[in-house]
């Protein structure tokens, strides 16, 4: 039985298994890959995507991501992969609402997994602050986006709301010079 969650509490009236295996990585990292490769197996398949060894791999290094990763991220961390393989994958991901891509600003897109059952929705695209020193983005998942009235007609896909300056590390080194 899988069971559906807020931040305050586990709630056991909806079944939400994505955002319930989210949680659990979140809190602590799995420690036995096995159950770690059945969580990956369990999202792929919930977005009707069928769980080939590469794509648990794409998976599982995006789940272990304390941030948003690039393409370059997941080459760094993948060695068994090639780049072509890996974004291929990605591409996927996205097409699956497995993972939404976000434009930090830096040049290159980053990956993160969403945490919607079937689609990724705009709850799942929080803001994100990128750190022009270390160039990290990080995400700001409690601070929701501001809704904004469009005129009639319009239909929003997606939102990308950055924010950039410096990271508390980054601010830390500057003041001790």
């Amino acid at each position: 039985m899988f069971f559906c969650f807020t931040k305050a509490k586990v709630d056991e009236s909806y079944c939400n298994p994505v955002a319930f295996i989210l949680l659990l990585h979140l809190q602590q990292p799995a420690q036995n890959k096995k159950y770690y490769m059945k969580d990956a197996e369990v999202i792929l398949k919930c977005k009707d995507v069928k769980p080939t060894p590469n794509r648990i791999l794409v998976l599982n290094a995006l789940l272990d991501a304390a941030h948003p990763v690039s393409m370059g991220d997941l080459e760094s961390a993948i060695e068994t992969m090639d780049r072509s393989s890996i974004f291929r994958t990605l591409t996927l991901f996205v097409q699956h609402d497995i993972v939404h891509s976000i434009e930090d600003g830096s040049g290159s897109l980053k990956y993160e997994v969403c945490g919607g059952e079937q689609h990724c929705t705009i709850a799942d695209m929080h803001p994100h602050f990128y750190c022009e020193s270390c160039h990290e983005t990080s995400c700001f998942e409690d601070i929701h986006i501001p809704e904004v009235a469009l005129p009639s007609g319009y239909h929003v896909h997606s939102v990308n709301y950055m924010v950039k300056g410096l990271c508390p590390k980054c601010v830390r080194k500057v003041s001790h010079n």
